[in-house]
């Protein structure tokens, strides 16, 4: 009679045919996961003395499997780092690089959840259904943001070999409409094979305030604890965590992802550690670049011949502005280049760690410096508040002058300009989003594993893509890639190995062909050649006219002679510019990129995804109901609406939280202060509105009704508000300006107290401002949506605006 155990792997290998792809399978791995149970060994007799025991063999990883440490930081470009050639100072990276091998042509998607989805599984971000971020998700294979099970993880696997799993920072792999307390969870780090996460959901975090997760469950940071900073506490919990593995199973290797949000915005940093960079940019952007890349030739990064890309048109010459300018956008280079050395110098702390437990030597560690290139959707003048460029709403040069002493901490959401986003991706072309272009796929790669890897210092030149690490884990572990994950045929793994590469530093790129796509931006890398479309409308440019995505033009490079894209051929070569032309659109077709989507704005709308408040137009809320993503809670947004709140108050008065989204970069909020009711609009830290009652309330039970009108007329328009506390009305206010596209990029709807940043000062040294009173609910009722047909083209239009939004 056929086992289970037999049919499991016979149909595995049915449905592998079927999936296009039959792996060879070393002697005694394991196929199919997760493992058949195993037959009894021992022997049953009517009694123990007659039986004989016999355990079910645990599973153990293959005998000498690395630890592994794999890094991954965010929106920092090729040329930032100074293990290659660029300003900023990584010492962790450059001991790592001496110890082991730099890869001076590895590549990314030029977008987050897409690199964060093809490196987890190993396959193309639009094989693994990202092809685009988690808030922009639209109903096509490669772009509904659900990454498939047939694309298992690297964790999946290793777990199920005898590994212990954990992802610690930022994870924006969840869909928009799942990454609430209602799940599922299937999709969180904990549903991808991590036995445990510490970290944030979404695409960005302050460092100063974090919307942490542990596991599915989000928890609070210390809010009186002055010197407390995000990087720091995920490095501790990094710490704590491994030395935990150690000391109770040190036989089992770990897997350990650790993938800060910086140097994402907001660019946070301590105090001390900015001030390290006081002056070291005053030259500016120019002369950064041409520093920049005079280093990348000495050290042997990039080839004598190698050309630097001319500024990009838009970008002006650092010698164009004035003074103040100068001097606001030295400021911002300095807090982004402190958050990227402070965030390293943590992961040097993981190393020491690791190092005192005796463990280095077999720890394979790989450091990926950027999940995409600089980021330049800081635009012209860079940012105090990313939510202002969110919501079309200008920030004032001179606030941003007055308030520069301030970038970095925790009263700013911060971004740098564009000419420092630039000035990072020495020496080629264009930024972040831009994935025809290595200035947006470009990043620095340093392997280490002493135990394996002896050329320690040795530079590699082979082609690779993030796709290529999954299978590169794998190998260097002993453990292939089953056909069978869980009851569910895998797809291909589409990445190569790159351990090949650890002994011959001359070796063929095992990598000849690789697609990218983003935004419509369009490349394709084969055997040397690269064709690319000129981007139409650059990530900076707020407001453009849409292009059709059959009228771009294409670029043809020689990189196997022109390391920097610097000199176009397509005139000369037209021959060869077809052929790839052509090889882009098979590839294009084979990977589920199709349809080519160059739209922003429209993928924007919820519309385009399921939601959990289509439909609704009154919600219910309780006291100690936190913590409420954007997507899972009620859109206030360019409609009138009504916030009544069931209060008792207490003998000696109350005070506190009742409802509030957002926080101190923008949102609303409706709380007693003093005993008084308190309306606050927070219109992204440029102005705020209060419609506030003058008199505290009385003990008993109160009906507090906030009623807003919206004036209608387009998005993000103003209108009135109505205070009243049992029928009685106790103020009245005009809020002039309203928020018409994004309330909040990390904070959430809370009910009873506020979790993260006040949205009002005046009651900041009390936060989380808890209600003290007794909260019975808050009913929020929506009205009519202010916009008429000819203000939804207005939307179409005014969303243009977002065009420079950060992922």
């Amino acid at each position: 009679m056929m086992t289970i155990a037999r049919s499991q792997h016979l149909l595995a290998i049915v449905l592998s045919v079927a999936l296009g792809a039959v792996c060879v399978f070393p002697a005694g791995a394991q196929e199919v996961l997760p493992r058949p149970e195993q037959p009894f060994g021992g022997k049953i007799g009517r009694t123990t003395k007659e039986s004989i025991k016999d355990f079910p063999k645990e599973v153990h990883a293959p005998k000498g499997a690395p630890n592994v440490l794999l890094i991954m930081t965010d929106d920092v470009g090729f040329g930032a780092s100074s293990t290659f050639g660029g300003p900023i100072p990584t010492a962790t990276m450059d001991w790592l690089a001496k110890n082991g091998l730099r890869y001076n042509q590895f590549h990314t998607t030029a977008l987050c959840s897409p690199t964060r989805a093809a490196l987890l599984s190993g396959r193309n971000h639009h094989s693994a259904a990202t092809g685009i971020i988690m808030e922009l998700g639209t109903g096509f294979p490669g772009y509904n943001s659900l990454m498939p099970k047939s694309a298992g993880t690297f964790a999946e696997i290793l777990k199920q070999n005898g590994y212990n799993t954990s992802w610690y920072g930022k994870n924006h792999n969840v869909p928009d409409w799942q990454n609430s307390q209602a799940g599922p969870f299937d999709l969180w780090p904990t549903g991808l094979g991590f036995e445990y996460f510490y970290g944030f959901i979404g695409g960005d975090t302050s460092q100063w305030n974090p919307a942490i997760f542990e596991g599915t469950k989000p928890v609070e940071p210390p809010h009186d604890a002055k010197e407390y900073f995000f990087d720091k506490d995920m490095a501790d919990h990094t710490i704590s965590w491994i030395r935990m593995q150690h000391a109770v199973a040190p036989g089992k290797p770990f897997l350990a992802y650790y993938a800060p949000g910086t140097a994402h915005a907001p660019h946070h940093a301590p105090k001390d550690w900015i001030a390290k960079f006081k002056g070291k940019f005053d030259q500016g952007w120019d002369n950064v670049r041409e520093e920049t890349f005079a280093r990348q030739k000495r050290m042997g990064l990039i080839p004598e011949n190698a050309k630097l890309t001319a500024r990009s048109a838009g970008i002006p010459a650092w010698d164009s502005l004035d003074a103040d300018h100068k001097k606001v956008f030295a400021r911002m280079m300095e807090v982004y280049a402190a958050a990227l050395a402070h965030a390293d110098y943590q992961m040097g702390r993981i190393l020491d760690a690791i190092e005192a437990q005796g463990e280095l030597d077999n720890t394979l560690v790989i450091y990926i410096q950027g999940d995409n290139g600089a980021s330049g959707e800081g635009g012209m003048q860079g940012l105090l508040n990313e939510m202002t460029v969110f919501n079309a709403i200008p920030e004032d040069f001179k606030d941003v002058l007055r308030r520069m002493g301030e970038l970095g901490g925790p009263t700013t959401f911060n971004h740098y300009p564009v000419g420092w986003a630039h000035a990072m991706d020495t020496p080629f072309q264009w930024t972040k989003q831009i994935a025809s272009h290595f200035g947006g796929t470009r990043n620095g790669l340093v392997i280490s594993w002493p135990a394996r890897i002896k050329d320690a210092g040795g530079i590699r030149t082979q082609f690779h893509h993030v796709i290529d690490i999954m299978p590169t884990i794998l190998e260097a572990a002993g453990v292939p890639a089953p056909s069978s994950i869980n009851g569910v045929p895998q797809k291909p793994v589409e990445g190569v190995s790159m351990v090949y590469t650890f002994d011959d530093p001359n070796a063929p790129s095992k990598r000849t062909t690789q697609y990218f796509e983003m935004f419509g931006n369009r490349g394709i890398y084969h055997d040397g050649w690269a064709a690319a479309t000129t981007p139409p409308i650059a990530p900076w440019v707020s407001i453009a006219k849409p292009v059709d995505v059959n009228a771009y033009q294409w670029e043809l490079y020689k990189v196997s002679e022109d390391f920097s894209e610097a000199s176009n051929l397509a005139e000369r070569e037209p021959a060869k510019l077809t052929e790839l032309q052509e090889l882009f659109w098979a590839e294009a077709a084979k990977y589920n990129v199709l349809p080519i989507d160059n739209s922003r704005v429209e993928r924007f709308d919820v519309t385009n995804r399921p939601s959990l408040t289509t439909g609704r137009n009154k919600f219910v809320y309780y006291a100690g109901l936190v913590r409420i993503p954007e997507g899972a809670a009620p859109d206030l947004k360019n409609k009138s609406f009504q916030i009544k709140s069931e209060i008792v108050i207490p003998k000696g008065g109350a005070e506190g939280m009742l409802l509030t989204h957002g926080g101190r970069f923008s949102g609303y909020g409706l709380y007693l202060l003093k005993g008084k009711p308190v309306f606050l609009y927070n219109l992204a830290g440029v102005a705020r509105y209060s419609v506030a009652g003058k008199e505290a309330l009385k003990p008993g039970r109160h009906t507090i009704l906030f009623d807003f009108t919206y004036d209608g007329g387009g998005l993000g328009k103003g209108g009135n508000g109505t205070l009243q506390v049992d029928g009685r009305t106790m103020a009245t206010g005009r809020i002039e300006r309203t928020l018409g596209f994004r309330l909040s990029l990390d904070e959430t709807l809370d009910c009873g107290e506020d979790t993260g940043t006040p949205v009002s000062e005046d009651y900041a040294a009390k936060m989380p401002f808890r209600f003290t009173g007794e909260l019975k609910q808050v009913v929020i009722e929506l009205g009519k949506s202010g916009l008429s047909a000819s203000d939804e083209q207005a939307l179409e239009e005014a969303n243009k605006k977002l065009a420079a939004v950060r992922e």
